[in-house]
């Protein structure tokens, strides 16, 4: 795979035409087949949706140039959310697009405009070596550039409707796509996680990622129970690419939802020294044991390359989660 888009073509496994003019594109974040966004196309009008990190954003627009598309075809750029995976390259991205338009989630949009808080919060949970080593610079976004998208909103591209659905639980400035034309959603990290390569040959392994800082596991099951409502034939994740069996992801999306919620809480009350320890642990031993029940056999070396860093991040949104629940405890018993 190249760097950043240097030297690729549409035949590259970084590009995958998915058809119904939706194309998927591997952001190079961290490994390849780890992290995805997409263009959709209908008629002159074109769409990203989720931007990688700004290091992704040549690739984005040397495929526009494969494609023989303009960079001002371009009508709107859309993160399901703001997480440095998603929304990352949104800012570098919309600079080198001059007609498009940022839509992002309410509580989302200032931090697009001002992205100081969001690499601070990004620095204390990555470190300043790993920030810039993957995610890079972000870049502000003019204020009148964006729009604010609420739940139901809906945008026009060609002939087909993107109608954005508000979806708590991974994080509480997340939104969900549903797009006409295909019946599906994209779907950002709210239908969970299923690598290509974590996988029993037929089924992937799907775990939810509990990532800093505001899982929600009511509110995911209930955003979880709305997508699902719509009867969708296909999920565009991020983490990675079309799911088709959407039932059978979205019990295991369920079930890992409950359990990780479950492990966090048997270390609820116990604050002090060693719990970050101790549900690293145990989210390790939930996700070796579920990939082990599907047949999915990974060394120490793997699974740390495939799954170490989702290991730590789901650890430390768990520690996150614990801590609220705490700090809400004690203030409503000081009532």
């Amino acid at each position: 795979m190249g760097d950043h888009g240097s030297g690729m073509s549409i035949d590259d496994t970084t590009y995958r035409d998915l058809g119904s003019g939706i194309w998927c594109i591997d952001t190079g974040l961290y490994r390849p087949r780890h992290a995805a966004c997409y263009l959709i196309r209908s008629g002159d009008e074109v769409a990203f949706i989720d931007t990688g990190t700004s290091h992704t954003v040549p690739r984005l627009l040397a495929l526009l140039d494969e494609l023989g598309l303009t960079r001002r075809q371009v009508r709107y750029v859309m993160p399901t959310h703001i997480h440095l995976d998603h929304g990352g390259g949104a800012g570098a991205l919309m600079a080198a697009l001059p007609e498009a338009r940022l839509v992002v989630h309410p509580k989302g949009a200032r931090h697009m405009t001002d992205p100081e808080k969001l690499r601070a919060g990004a620095l204390a949970v990555y470190g300043r070596r790993e920030f810039e080593a993957h995610f890079g610079d972000l870049v502000p976004v003019p204020g009148e550039r964006v729009v604010v998208a609420h739940d139901g909103s809906t945008f026009p591209l060609g002939e087909r409707q993107l109608e954005f659905l508000d979806t708590p639980g991974h994080a509480n400035h997340h939104g969900c796509l549903w797009d006409s034309e295909t019946g599906g959603f994209f779907t950002g990290d709210t239908f969970g996680v299923g690598y290509p390569d974590v996988a029993n040959g037929r089924e992937r392994l799907v775990f939810a990622p509990t990532t800093p800082v505001a899982f929600d596991p009511d509110g995911w099951r209930r955003s979880l129970d709305r997508l699902m409502s719509y009867g969708p034939a296909v999920m565009y994740v991020t983490h990675f690419g079309a799911i088709h069996d959407v039932k059978r992801h979205g019990e295991e999306l369920r079930r890992s939802i409950d359990d990780h919620e479950a492990l966090a809480l048997a270390e609820e009350g116990d604050g002090g020294e060693g719990r970050p320890e101790r549900l690293t642990a145990a989210v390790r031993r939930l996700l070796r044991e579920r990939a082990r029940g599907q047949g999915i056999r990974l060394d120490a070396a793997e699974e740390e390359a495939l799954l170490g860093v989702d290991i730590r991040l789901n650890a430390q949104g768990l520690e996150v989660w614990l801590a609220r629940r705490e700090r809400a405890a004690a203030t409503a018993g000081a009532r």
